[in-house]
């Protein structure tokens, strides 16, 4: 326990100085703004009732709340035939996590559906991770999809257990509708702006770094495909009435991610009283709040290009990808789950399990070659106990689904676009409190599978502190 991981650290995939950046740009939701556990409440309950009240689902359904502790980020939902699953980095099911309903589904019934644990690419979601054009799974990437996730689950189960014959598609269809209205309904909106203390959390800190990067003299903009009015209210409850002061250009209602590829939506500048203005666009205003548009349009505005600008973004797909792989932008992701799962993982309980779990993975393959009945009845004991350990491993961050970042033993598919479409990722935007304007973040070197472990181990327990809390091994 000499290294224990910093959850208040900002983590690389990619070397990046901040001395390069000019221009930060942010999300809203769950990048500037948290909120309180009592939104996903609100949203399940308001999309439950839409169910029963607009698509005649069975009241009965009511009788089902919202469990946060049910669903994790990032996990594959099968339309067809309505399984919550997660997903490895190469296509493979994480067996014991396949849900039907509320009920975990025993692996010999996932085999025989999947033919193997194997979801050809075909069958995987598309680049936003949506189940279109022939792709029968959808991945959950959006926070605000765990309502969502667990809503589905719910409403399986209640038909499940009743015996009710239903099409699969068509209640999928229905949650997503629902959760949608939910949004596009003003139901959220509306809930948040009248209860604002209750939903909203962390305001100083998000207060804290917007002041430390404008006392920087760095350009800052904001692009949310939430509405004016309710950015408005959320932004001066954290910053403060003059907060569009900080922002040299505010856009909502941005619809991304098809803000980053379509050419041809003009922007539409807001008035005080959220009227929209037919004047023709020329220029982006510090102070001023526009709708729509694109981002073509907008580095035509601004002549904000290429690796000067660092956005920030919750979603993986909407928020970051086009940005990294198409414009050349360094992109941070706000994942808010990585606190609590690095605190899990510096207890001393999770370091013992995962010490001997390796441990017991290293005796296997080595030992693999004795092939007398005794030294074979052994290694049968060790896959038992490792199979039993990998199992209280999963326990430690989520019963159903474990964590976010990994199956048993590879990446998650998650992880993989996190890897991919983010240069830098953390808990919270308050993380960016611990670093100088001009700091470079260098990711870790770690060893690739025919590659030595000992140059690799040595710097991370050595004098190189940062992501660490604390280290008591020095290179000699």
């Amino acid at each position: 326990m000499s290294n224990m991981l910093n959850p208040d650290a900002i983590f690389s995939n990619n070397e990046m100085s901040l001395s390069d950046i000019e221009i930060y740009g942010f999300d809203y939701d769950y990048t500037l703004v948290f909120y309180s556990k009592h939104l996903h409440t609100l949203i399940f309950n308001a999309a439950r009732d839409l169910l029963i009240n607009e698509h005649r689902y069975p009241a009965e359904i009511r009788k089902y709340d919202y469990d946060p502790n049910f669903a994790i980020r990032g996990l594959h939902y099968d339309v067809h035939r309505a399984l919550l699953m997660k997903i490895d980095a190469f296509h493979y099911i994480q067996l014991g996590t396949v849900y039907r309903g509320l009920s975990v589904v025993p692996d010999e019934e996932v085999i025989a559906m999947y033919d193997g644990s194997h979801v050809p690419l075909e069958q995987m979601s598309d680049f936003y991770g949506k189940s279109s054009h022939g792709n029968t799974m959808k991945q959950f990437m959006d926070i605000f999809s765990l309502p969502e996730m667990t809503l589905l689950s719910c409403v399986n189960e209640y038909f499940l257990k009743n015996n009710i014959d239903y099409e699969p598609v068509h209640l999928y269809k229905d949650v997503k509708d629902s959760i949608r209205d939910v949004h596009i309904k003003g139901i959220m909106y509306r809930a948040i702006e009248a209860d604002i203390e209750k939903y909203i959390c962390y305001a100083e800190q998000t207060r804290a770094v917007l002041a430390k990067l404008a006392d920087h003299g760095k350009k800052m903009f904001l692009i949310t495909n939430s509405p004016s009015s309710f950015v408005d209210k959320g932004m001066k409850f954290i910053v403060g009435k003059d907060w569009r002061d900080l922002f040299d250009v505010v856009i909502v209602q941005a619809d991304k991610p098809n803000f980053f590829n379509d050419k041809r939506r003009p922007f539409r500048k807001v008035n005080e009283r959220g009227v929209l203005l037919w004047d023709k666009i020329h220029k982006l205003q510090k102070g001023q709040i526009y709708k729509q548009g694109n981002l073509y349009e907008f580095l035509k505005l601004t002549g904000w290009r290429g690796s000067k600008v660092l956005y920030f973004g919750d979603h993986i797909y909407s928020d970051l990808a086009d940005l990294t792989l198409k414009h050349g932008w360094r992109t941070g992701a706000i994942i808010p789950e990585l606190r609590s799962e690095i605190k899990i993982m510096n207890t001393e309980k999770y370091i013992q399990t995962m010490t001997w779990l390796q441990t017991l993975t290293g005796l296997l393959e080595h030992m693999q070659v004795h092939r007398d009945p005794d030294s074979q009845m052994i290694l049968e004991e060790w896959k038992k106990e490792r199979k039993e350990m990998r199992e209280m491993n999963r326990n430690f961050f989520n019963a159903q689904f474990g964590s976010l970042f990994r199956t048993d033993e590879n990446p998650t598919y998650f992880l993989r676009r996190l890897s991919r479409f983010a240069d830098i990722y953390m808990a919270s935007l308050s993380c960016l409190l611990n670093y100088e304007p001009d700091y470079t973040f260098y990711p870790r070197r770690t060893p690739l599978q025919h590659e030595l472990p000992g140059w690799s181990d040595q710097l991370c327990t050595g004098t190189f502190r940062i992501p660490f809390l604390q280290e008591t091994v020095q290179i000699k």
